[in-house]
């Protein structure tokens, strides 16, 4: 390691970390809150983990419309501490009776913006998962239902948290890889051949499948949907660009400190996987297989990609995570790698390992303690709701755009689609009754 890169290292996680991050100093002191987990599922019970070893955390309630998930959080929440959770079906009843002072949303994509309004307006701080919303209009009332209320609405991107992410940010701004011209983000995962569809059962015992589906439209119960696979059907989710695209693009605005794009262009398809089927016997999932997306801002070029066959050694940094290129070289950031800096010429590569929690591979902990700062201190915290519901919004538009076939132009000021009624429908959804669309 040269001195010159010591120096840099060594001063980027001082400033970023203990400057720009100083939860992580901070956070063990103060009240303890009344804390409630809605979506006991694998990522919520990762969540609700270090929200307990914080040592600030009540655990007062538990939510899920599955029996089994319930009973495997509260069996993990009793190796950890001596609190008694109640447990609910319906996260209403739970607001209702318990009021928590901070609620964790790690429901089904489609779940998050009527769990977090609720709770906002019930008087709970809430720290809800990515993608923040279905649609984008959702995540708009979500903005707004959280500054009428004055929460803290911290979103589960972790990377903006992430030491090796901070100073890789650090690392780009300073214009260590000069004028950034383009970005590709990326994901991509091996798999060969035609999905084969599954067969739809009955709900299984203890799982309340029509509260499940709630605001969203009620396909037939299938093992491919849950527990976890659901954001690949699109009644649900937005498939891999809704899912994984939301962690990279929300690098890139962060990064890049810009707030939307100009124009939109998506397209991709199911090639390999097929066309999708869904019937009263058998359904697979409906998302693209591969998708390519193009993000056209003043002076900068986005793009995405995912694919979800021929995984190959081929491309030698790691499946995931960002291209910026720029005037003096190329930087990957990336996850369990860490980011590389390849400059121009012949000099030496410049590389950072991550630091990263188990298990997963996350830093959740570091964004649970900026988030009892931001709520002790009154600021926004690093992934405002705010913030990242723009980075929704690319994934979202993304879709919107593949969909339609054809390219949108964006006002990301007004949060419309400049002239285009058939895409702005697309920027809402009707919800399934009873449930009604946040206004």
């Amino acid at each position: 390691m040269s001195i010159d890169r010591r120096s840099f290292l060594k001063s980027a996680l001082a400033t970023g970390l203990a400057a720009g991050f100083p939860a992580i100093a901070t956070a063990q002191r103060g009240k303890t809150y009344r804390t409630a987990l809605i979506g006991s599922g694998w990522w919520g019970t990762n969540i609700l983990r270090e929200a307990a070893a914080s040592g600030r955390c009540k655990i007062v309630a538990l939510v899920d419309v599955d029996r089994r998930q319930l009973d495997q959080c509260a069996a993990e929440v009793a190796k950890w501490v001596s609190d008694k959770p109640r447990q609910y079906e319906d996260y209403r009843a739970m607001l209702e009776k318990d009021k928590p002072e901070i609620a964790i949303v790690a429901t089904p994509d489609h779940w998050h913006p009527l769990a977090m309004i609720d709770a906002v307006k019930a008087g709970a701080h809430v720290y809800v998962e990515k993608p923040i919303s279905h649609t984008v209009l959702e995540g708009k009332a979500m903005v707004q239902a959280a500054r009428a209320a004055n929460r803290v609405v911290q979103v589960g991107t972790h990377r903006r948290i992430s030491p090796h992410n901070v100073s890789g940010r650090k690392f780009l701004q300073e214009a260590r890889a000069g004028k950034i011209g383009m970005v590709r983000c990326f994901v991509l995962y091996g798999g060969d051949g035609p999905e084969k569809p599954r067969q739809n059962t009955e709900p299984p015992q203890g799982l309340n499948w029509d509260l499940w589906c709630g605001p969203a439209p009620q396909r037939p119960h299938n093992a491919g949907l849950h527990p976890r696979g659901f954001r690949q059907y699109l009644d649900y989710g937005n498939g891999t660009l809704g899912d994984w695209g939301v962690h990279w693009l929300d690098q890139v605005l962060w990064i890049m400190e810009r707030k939307w794009p100009k124009t939109v262009y998506s397209t991709g398809g199911r090639p390999i996987k097929g066309p999708p089927i869904l019937t009263d016997q058998q359904q697979t999932t409906d998302a693209p297989d591969h998708q390519v997306a193009a993000y056209e801002f003043d002076d900068l070029t986005v793009t995405w990609e995912h694919r979800q066959f021929a995984g190959n050694p081929a491309e030698k940094t790691e499946s995931v995570g960002c291209f910026f290129y720029g005037t003096k070289g190329t930087f990957h950031l990336g996850w369990q790698r860490g980011w590389t800096f390849y400059p121009l010429g012949r000099g030496p590569e410049i590389h950072e390992e991550p630091k990263l929690n188990q298990p997963d591979g996350q830093n959740i902990k570091e964004l649970w303690a900026d988030f009892l700062d931001a709520i002790e201190t009154g600021r926004r915290p690093v992934s405002d709701i705010e913030e990242v519901h723009r980075s929704t919004n690319l994934s979202l538009l993304g879709m919107l755009s593949y969909k339609l076939g054809r390219s949108v132009k964006w006002d990301g000021e007004k949060e419309v689609c400049p002239g285009d009624p058939q895409a702005n429908a697309l920027l809402r959804r009707e919800y399934r009754g009873p449930w009604v669309y946040p206004a």
